[in-house]
């Protein structure tokens, strides 16, 4: 597909080819004659496959894999859509820069470099050196009112998101993205965005998000509904994400065409995240091989996420914490079964007899 940016002649190019599959043999051929029983690795040998067949390569590597963190704000959060004010985007983005939230930690752990990507915080952020300025605007416009974004705005985040991606891989050779997310309110444009792309309901897509409570929770899907009924349920996958979609969420949806545009693997968090992916799914279908699913959140919607992905995540841990926690937890089984893949003996190699 192909959507002209406003101001711009040329158009952006969200083309995404599908991996080859002349390989599968070959690499099924190679998991099999590990020093194993068929099948003892589990889910290891499928994700082997799948970023084996992805890189294109019998021996597939890791190599500078990275953290965005993409932080915007929602003009529906003033609505009572969060149990969180606002300004809590904004703190919470100065928590990551100090190093003092989950995905820091998580990061140290696995030596894991993290970038947070202004992609429409409310508040004038001060320079830092972990901080990716790329701000469209003060946050989305309140959907119960109008579109969230105009459509120059939203050109202009996929754009962003697309660029991002790609100099990642070519100037970095990076060839795993980690993605994470903040915004107060992100929940809510999830849960609108989640049931125009699956046709599910907002009641089945709609959960408690930062931690409200019965009346909370009630008070939330009364208002999407709100919305939905002044928007509708958009034909076009791009009016979709205008109409509903975060700053943050449609600069992800354009990493993740960007990352599959070069063969990078994409290490998918939790529910937002995965509303991102289904919006590059609408525009490009051929992205879900590039994606690697991390976890299965707490929040219902994820749930109906995964299934009509036809998804299936490495872990479920009862996470809801969003800031790409869930996808950095996954990532040494990435790292295993790359590793398994290009480091275990065979059975010839080891002169281990096989089975009979």
């Amino acid at each position: 597909m192909r959507f002209f940016a406003h101001g711009n002649a040329n158009p952006m190019d969200f083309t995404v080819t599908a991996p080859p599959l002349d390989l599968r043999e070959a690499i099924a051929q190679r998991i099999d004659q590990k020093t194993k029983p068929l099948g003892a690795l589990g889910r290891l040998e499928a994700l082997a496959m799948q970023v084996a067949l992805a890189s294109q390569s019998l021996t597939p590597a890791i190599r500078a894999p990275q953290v965005r963190v993409f932080a915007a704000d929602h003009g529906a959060a003033a609505a009572g859509v969060s149990a969180y004010p606002q300004e809590v985007t904004a703190q919470m983005v100065g928590n990551f820069l100090a190093g003092g939230a989950a995905i820091n930690v998580f990061c140290r752990q696995f030596g894991l470099p993290l970038r947070v990507v202004d992609a429409g915080v409310a508040t004038e952020l001060p320079e830092h050196p972990l901080l990716v300025r790329a701000r469209v605007a003060a946050g989305t416009n309140n959907y119960l009112q109008a579109p969230a974004m105009r459509s120059e705005e939203l050109a202009q985040a996929l754009e962003s998101g697309q660029r991002m991606a790609h100099a990642l891989a070519d100037e970095e050779g990076c060839t795993l993205l980690i993605l994470g997310e903040m915004g107060i309110g992100n929940t809510a444009s999830a849960s609108l965005l989640t049931a125009c792309y699956t046709g599910l309901s907002l009641a089945q897509v709609t959960g408690r998000g930062t931690g409200l409570d019965d009346a909370g929770l009630a008070r939330k899907l009364a208002l999407l509904e709100r919305a939905l009924a002044r928007g509708g349920v958009p034909q076009d996958p791009l009016h979709t994400l205008a109409e509903y979609g975060g700053l943050e969420i449609a600069m992800m949806t354009g990493a993740i065409l960007g990352a599959a545009q070069r063969r990078m693997m994409v290490l998918v968090d939790g529910f937002i995240v995965t509303a991102a992916v289904l919006a590059a799914h609408a525009l490009a279908p051929a992205v879900l091989p590039y994606c690697i699913f991390s976890h299965q959140s707490d929040e219902p919607g994820h749930q109906r996420q995964l299934e009509f992905l036809q998804a299936r995540p490495l872990l479920h841990l009862g996470l809801r914490l969003g800031e790409g926690s869930g996808a950095a937890l996954a990532y040494p089984l990435v790292c295993a079964a790359v590793g398994f893949l290009n480091e275990m003996a065979s059975f010839q190699s080891a002169g281990v007899s096989e089975a009979v």
